[in-house]
């Protein structure tokens, strides 16, 4: 039975890895697409663009607090069944903590984006319309945040892939 418990935890967990990684990577060229048009507002276009990014935040959530409950979990599923919790090699313990670093910086940059960027993006665009040129300084500021938020999200796509690498090393045996 721990090993049933431990496969199912451990496929979650590679789901919300995978997912953590993919959400960034996709945001990501999504952006680059848009970039070619220059920092100038076309409305259907950039509602498109914010409604997609933003659109992924619940996801963004959701991979995060399965990647946490999956990760305490397989811990617990072994001392459940051992009384103690399993030992770890020294490769193993510095990936572990690796991994835990990258995850905590990529729930940063989530909380800035998500509570902070998207927020002051939302209002600002709620002041466009698909009729009427944009004030230029508006404008100019808008763009300047979207930059703001490309940049953090570049670096949670490394994060992401620095713990999907720091993984693989974890099950590295004493």
């Amino acid at each position: 039975m721990e090993q049933v418990i431990h496969g199912i935890l451990l496929a979650l967990h590679n789901l919300a890895l995978v997912g953590c990684a993919a959400a960034p990577f996709y945001n990501r060229n999504l952006v680059n697409s848009r970039g070619q048009y220059g920092p100038k507002l076309s409305y259907k276009l950039d509602k498109v663009v914010e409604d997609t990014l933003q659109g992924n935040t619940p996801y963004c959530i959701v991979f995060i607090i399965t990647l946490f409950v999956t990760g305490m979990g397989m811990p617990a599923n072994h001392y459940l069944f051992h009384g103690v919790f399993k030992e770890l090699s020294d490769v193993a313990l510095i990936s572990l903590i690796t991994k835990i670093a990258f995850v905590f910086g990529i729930v940063v940059i989530m909380f800035i984006i998500f509570f902070k960027i998207n927020p002051e993006l939302n209002i600002m665009f709620a002041g466009f319309s698909s009729k009427d040129q944009p004030d230029p300084q508006i404008e100019a500021g808008f763009f300047k945040l979207r930059a703001r938020r490309k940049y953090l999200c570049e670096i949670c796509l490394v994060f992401a892939i620095l713990v999907l690498v720091s993984s693989a090393f974890i099950g590295f045996e004493v």
